[in-house]
């Protein structure tokens, strides 16, 4: 009974295997070609590094209403790649506005420029974008939007003309007792050029009037000529070094290069050897701007303003000065004296260049930063902030620009973080100035510096107005 028992499940077994004979078994392990089974490959992760970006000036970094930013970011991979792209704006007084996060698909070996903007449109002003790919800083830099639409209304007090008409009548009692010192190395046969002292009003009411300096250029041919006056920035050159000097050069223009008070050629030892001056000069004021910070009477600025008033006074005096074709150019420092100059001159001015012009709309500055506001809190002492904006009001460009109307050429950097943009556009939009005589320039990737074509600009508006 046994044996026929094996013999039938031998014969099960047989019937079985024939039946799945067509069938496999798993595949060996060491089967050589494993990828015929169709085991899919796994994807190489892309490599970061070989993402690029960058955020090139387009419009001047000036627009209405929302930025148009162009992001260009580079792929070197094999393969598309992902990335997030975020931008994150604020005011230029650090308020934050919003951020703007997005992700886009860099083709293969390709490029691709992502337009960034905001989800609204933004009030007039000078921005901050802070532009990143994939986390990475792309860029960091100030735009601005509408800036002409940019409002800083005048905050002058009350006595503000009364102020520098006293200012004015106090020059007009001072002896000017002009010195002119011929420097025959520098001149020619068709101008003159001239070293000269003369005195301005003193830095107290009760003191002594002050001996300040300049560069006169004298054109020879007896004619009358358009007056062109040139104011200089902060003196950072140092004692020891020489001072501007023109040469005889052309014969068109009568020139003066003003050193006002305690600045360039009233600064600096015999010893420096600028031509004509043989008197020891010394800085008694420091770095100026402190000096008797917060007394509108005896602040440096006053005393600097009327030096700038002295010395058109001595070019009317000269017989190949027209006065009625007075122009005055400026950067930084020199910026806010030529707003001073055709602010406060006896003679109007026919046009007027102010470059990254210093002390100008305090009130903002004071949230933006900058070298007048900063050195402002720094000599603030015991004075309100409302008491120091009330003092500095008497020196604001954009309220001297109220008393402007020639046309004017001004400019800033949107990167100028010694004179900020904001406080060269407020006095350039308050002037009485009719806008089809007004003139800006903007420097996008600019610093505290000159645009590549000022002067080209200056001398167009200069000639179109003589």
């Amino acid at each position: 009974m046994i044996k026929k028992y094996s013999i039938f499940l031998i014969w099960l077994m047989a019937m079985v295997l024939v039946a799945c004979g067509g069938c496999k078994g798993p595949v060996p392990q060491d089967d050589p070609n494993p990828q015929e089974q169709g085991t899919p490959d796994t994807p190489e992760p892309a490599d970061l590094s070989l993402i690029k970006q960058s955020v090139p000036v387009t419009d001047d970094w000036v627009w209405s209403g929302k930025p148009d930013i162009t992001i260009h970011i580079e792929n070197g991979n094999a393969t598309d790649v992902k990335v997030g792209v975020s931008v994150r704006y604020a005011t230029d007084k650090k308020k934050e506005v919003e951020t703007v996060a997005d992700s886009v698909v860099i083709p293969a070996n390709g490029a691709l420029d992502y337009k960034a903007t905001t989800t609204r449109a933004l009030e007039p002003g000078i921005y901050r974008a802070s532009c990143f790919v994939n986390n990475k800083a792309a860029r960091h830099f100030n735009f601005a939007i509408d800036p002409f639409k940019i409002e800083s209304a005048p905050d002058k007090q009350s006595d503000f003309d009364s102020f520098w008409q006293t200012a004015k009548d106090q020059l007009a009692a001072v002896d000017m007792n002009a010195n002119l010192i011929e420097l025959p190395e520098k001149s020619s046969a068709t101008r003159k050029v001239y070293l000269v002292e003369m005195f301005s009003v003193p830095d107290d009411p009760e003191g002594e009037p002050v001996k300040i300096r300049g560069y006169y250029c004298e054109p020879q041919d007896g004619q009358k000529h358009p007056v062109i006056m040139h104011f200089y920035g902060y003196d950072t050159q140092g004692s020891k070094s020489k001072c501007e000097c023109p040469s005889g050069g052309t014969s068109q223009y009568a020139e003066f290069y003003l050193s006002h008070r305690g600045q360039y050629l009233n600064n600096r030892p015999a010893s420096t050897g600028n031509p004509g001056v043989t008197e020891d000069c010394e800085n008694i004021y420091g770095d100026w701007f402190s000096y008797h910070f917060g007394n509108a009477d005896t602040w440096y600025y006053r005393g600097a303003f009327m030096d700038v008033v002295q010395a058109v006074r001595f070019m009317a005096t000269r017989e190949s000065s027209d006065m009625t074709k007075l122009f005055a150019e400026g950067s930084s420092q020199g910026g806010a004296l030529t707003y001073a100059c055709a602010a406060l001159s006896d003679y109007p001015c026919a046009a007027i260049a102010c470059n990254v012009a210093f002390l100008g709309d305090y009130a903002d500055a004071m949230d933006i930063g900058g070298l007048a506001a900063e050195t402002s809190k720094r000599c603030q002492g015991s004075m309100t902030k409302e008491e120091m904006l009330r003092f500095l009001s008497y020196f604001d460009t954009k309220n001297l620009a109220t008393r402007i109307s020639c046309p004017v050429l001004a400019s800033s950097g949107l990167q100028d973080g010694v004179c900020p943009p904001r406080t060269n556009i407020v006095p350039f939009n308050n002037l009485a100035t009719p806008a089809a005589d007004k003139q800006y320039i903007f420097g996008p990737e600019m610093g505290h510096d000159y645009p590549k074509n000022w002067s080209t600009k200056m001398w167009e508006l200069f000639k179109s107005k003589m």
